[in-house]
């Protein structure tokens, strides 16, 4: 068995493939909550400690950027070691790699019913991939072809400064900055950048804060869900959360064109990460398009790249499943 696993700042993915019946989906998978665990290799071993099965290889996704097999969990107090889970567990092989790597990873492998299509556009083969995923944090990455597979290659691209586009997000950049200092793009497009939108709207009165909302987000622990379901709500409709969504949606249009333009993906560009798929009909709606495509001269070079969002949420399981058998 192999034993692969998507770690993120909220939660934890762990499942377990057999090769030899296929590596599409996992024979057995569980989700645990990050933070109760002070290290992966305790909820490993939680999750191993129920099951009698013989694990030879493993391979982690980790939220943070790898050098040399090792990693610090962006949102979350763990260094991820490779060798040293590797002795502590007692596998024959483990291999560490950025969790946006372990999407990029599963590109290849996705089926049509794995994907929305927001631009169908032409793929140019053998052409540069483009991956960006909004979760907890966001993450960046593309993938290149070496004349005989696709390479995923890493990426940071989420922390890089946040580039407002229109006066609004000017001035959701000078809130943000009173706030944090410097800005990142992952301060807006994420799971953790949303109710920063929120906040905004709310505290420059630019939209009121309704007060059954005000008791559900006080209520509630993460935010980023209790906003997203307002918005899309339309049996009681909230404006204050719907225009969250659609200056998060906006934004994130932008900074996807931002990477097909560094990277040139004329292979296309696919938008992964837990969000996404929770928010199809703001992404739908034409916004994403026409910021992704507000590049001035260069949005010609954007407009044949095909755009699929990645429905399939073991798409990093996917992933580091083919990374760990072929490795």
């Amino acid at each position: 068995m192999l034993l692969v696993g998507d770690i993120g700042g909220t939660k934890t993915h762990l499942a377990l493939f057999d090769p030899e019946v296929g590596l599409h989906d996992p024979q057995i998978d569980e989700t645990f909550p990050s933070a109760a665990y002070p290290s992966l290799e305790a909820v490993v071993q939680d999750f191993l400690a129920r099951r009698s099965l013989s694990v030879e290889c493993a391979a982690f996704g980790i939220a943070g950027p790898v050098v040399a097999g090792r990693a610090a969990v962006t949102n979350l107090p763990w260094m991820v070691d490779a060798a040293h889970l590797q002795q502590t567990l007692g596998f024959a092989s483990v291999k560490v790699l950025n969790d946006l790597s372990a999407i990029a990873y599963s590109v290849p492998y996705l089926e049509p019913a794995d994907l929305c299509t927001l631009n169908a556009g032409e793929a140019v083969r053998g052409g540069t991939i483009a991956v960006i995923a909004p979760g907890t944090g966001l993450g960046e990455g593309f993938i290149t072809w070496n004349g005989d597979q696709h390479v995923p290659q890493d990426s940071e691209g989420g922390h890089t400064d946040f580039g407002p586009t229109t006066q609004l997000e000017i001035a959701l950049l000078q809130y943000l900055r009173r706030r944090f200092g410097r800005v990142s793009y992952e301060r807006i497009c994420a799971g953790i950048g949303m109710p920063n939108i929120y906040a905004f709207l709310r505290d420059t009165g630019r939209e009121e804060e309704p007060a059954w909302l005000a008791e559900q987000l006080a209520a509630a622990q993460d935010h980023t869900p209790v906003i997203a379901t307002a918005g899309l709500d339309q049996s009681r409709p909230c404006p204050i959360c719907r225009r969250t969504l659609e200056i998060f949606v906006s934004i994130l249009g932008a900074e996807a064109g931002n990477l097909a333009l560094k990277v040139m993906s004329i292979g296309g560009v696919y938008i992964g990460g837990g969000i996404p798929p929770r928010i199809l009909p703001v992404l739908l709606d034409g916004r994403f398009m026409k910021a992704f495509l507000n590049k001035g001269r260069l949005s010609r070079v954007l407009a044949p790249m095909p755009i699929h969002v990645i429905l399939n949420r073991n798409a990093a399981l996917l992933g580091l499943a083919h990374y760990g058998h072929e490795a």
